[in-house]
């Protein structure tokens, strides 16, 4: 795949529901069809869709599965000359849902440290069992 060189002014018109890009990183997503699919909700990545969106990215602590997901997304890398563009109140704004919030997914470190805590917590068990079977012969 060739690299497509845009500036921010080429990604900021990309801002709907129906034509949503984002820039995370110096690199720029079309993630329109995977606005429905989001785990943390569409509105997450509306509210910078035509911006650069890396401090919120790394910020929500994604872990290598998102990461890699974003080759699937790809549409080019931004320009570092060219200057980011601040959101105008002509802007597509998002309305807010009145529904309960999407539960952001858990991230890898998360899940590594629900696993440790659970084997620690059923060898401790394990060693109790044994040590009641082994007292009472």
């Amino acid at each position: 795949m060739e690299n497509k060189i845009l500036s921010f002014a080429d990604v900021s018109v990309h801002n709907s529901p129906k034509d949503c890009w984002v820039i995370i990183n110096a690199k720029a997503y079309d993630v329109t069809k995977f606005l429905d699919d989001h785990p943390g909700g569409d509105e997450v990545l509306l509210q910078v869709a035509g911006e650069d969106g890396s401090e919120e990215f790394e910020s929500a602590g994604h872990g290598s599965a998102a990461r890699l997901m974003l080759d699937e997304y790809y549409v080019g890398e931004i320009d570092p000359l060219s200057s980011p563009v601040k959101k105008t109140a002509t802007s597509t704004t998002v309305k807010r849902s009145t529904a309960a919030p999407k539960v952001p997914a858990k991230t890898d470190k998360q899940e590594n440290k629900y696993f440790i805590r659970l084997l620690l917590v059923l060898a401790v068990l394990g060693m109790a069992i044994a040590l009641g079977l082994y007292s009472s012969s």
